[in-house]
């Protein structure tokens, strides 16, 4: 494995860094832009990036995408994250846009394509439901066929950002006779059709990010069907692919490790004898970083062979999201005394907080962050899927 980069892709990163220097919106430089942005603030980059022409990283050329290599792809995930900006938003670029055109009709290309790469449509992710989250197979929202439509009934939940969206992305089942698998459909909803209704949860950080939704009654043209009825089980594993393979998080990570890092040594100091043990904590969260990312990096590189990196995806998912839960548990216990309250008001709001600027976040970043090991997919789930493809259990 080859971990140097050659001098086009050195060259690449280099001007990735500075596009990013000079063009992420000031606006946008805040602790916690997924919930201290407006819906309107939050597209600013979208909007850069697609006049660019780098709106869809994953994106064949034909579609709209900038035809990177997978090791550029790469680049641009540790360059964006590394610099803390705000990522287009993944369920209308990375997961239902490739769905889209990779099982999608013409027409849904034609028709969806071009407003998820401008931003002009906003996508939110229906797979979760009370009682079928992990277990995505046993979804009960019912489509049942009548003429040219779907009548669509049933209760997703955990909707992230629904409030926002245009449009949602549901797993409907469509044969309730067969086997879960194979009685499962893939269907495109517009959110303001009647009959759909979208309601608050506050989670435990005191934002409002995810959602239910109530589905009573809905009509859905039967356009609106991917692919095939009944085989909505395949996009469906595809789209949680390319969502998983993302979640490792390198950059990210990395990023919040050094903030740590000069959290401890000025929060705690190194005289105080709580400061040797944050110090090992530090370093072993920092090989695992590394381990991680050299992980990722051995993958990219068969992926660039042309060989299927298999389970990988859920490695990273368990992986990345375990490191990222550390460090900010680590960053929650550094900040002392001033990490026992959340923010009352954001950040943009004219009034005094004691304590350091890192830890007007930290609460909340731990308690939301609590979050990662359950969504795209358990971690338990996730090692199932290893034991099974990897060690044949």
């Amino acid at each position: 494995m080859e971990l140097k980069l050659s001098s086009a892709d050195a060259a690449f990163r280099d001007e990735v860094r500075a596009f990013i220097a000079e063009n992420y919106p000031q606006e946008m430089r805040v602790p916690n832009p997924e919930t201290d942005l407006t819906k309107e603030q939050s597209m600013l980059w979208h909007k850069i990036l697609h006049k660019k022409g780098w709106i869809a990283p994953l994106w064949p050329k034909e579609y709209g995408g900038p035809g990177w290599s997978i090791t550029q792809r790469f680049i641009w995930e540790q360059e964006t994250t590394r610099a803390g900006t705000l990522p287009p938003l993944a369920f209308s670029v990375t997961m239902v846009g490739p769905v889209i055109y990779t099982y999608g009709s013409d027409a849904q290309k034609r028709k969806f394509l071009p407003r998820i790469l401008s931003g002009e449509d906003w996508w939110c992710q229906g797979y979760s439901e009370p009682g079928s989250g992990s277990d995505l197979a046993s979804v009960r929202t019912k489509a049942v066929r009548e003429g040219d439509h779907y009548v669509v009934n049933g209760h997703k939940t955990w909707t992230t950002l629904a409030q926002h969206a245009d449009w949602i992305f549901c797993l409907v089942r469509t044969n309730p006779s067969a086997k879960p698998q194979s009685g499962i459909s893939f269907l495109l909803i517009d959110m303001k059709t009647p009959g759909v209704t979208v309601r608050p949860i506050i989670t435990i950080d005191g934002s409002h990010e995810v959602n239910d939704v109530f589905l009573e009654n809905v009509r859905v043209p039967v356009e609106n069907l991917i692919g095939e009825e009944n085989k909505g089980w395949t996009y469906a594993k595809f789209l949680l692919g390319n969502e998983r393979t993302s979640m490792a998080g390198i950059g990210r990570s990395t990023r919040y490790l050094n903030k740590l890092k000069k959290i401890v040594k000025t929060e705690i100091g190194e005289d105080d004898p709580a400061f040797g043990e944050f110090t090992k904590d530090i370093a072993r969260v920092e090989l695992d970083v590394l381990a991680l990312e050299a992980t990722e990096l051995r993958v990219i590189a068969q992926m660039s062979r042309g060989i299927n990196p298999g389970p990988a995806a859920s490695l990273f998912k368990i992986r990345g999201t375990e490191i990222f839960q550390r460090i900010t548990d680590l960053t929650h216990r550094a900040i002392g005394n001033y990490g026992l309250a959340l923010r009352e008001h954001p950040v943009s709001a004219n009034i005094f907080m004691p304590g350091p600027d890192d830890g007007h976040t930290a609460p909340e970043k731990y308690l939301n962050s609590r979050k990662l090991s359950i969504y795209g997919g358990s971690n338990e789930i996730q090692r199932n899927i290893i034991a099974k493809a990897v060690l044949g259990l």
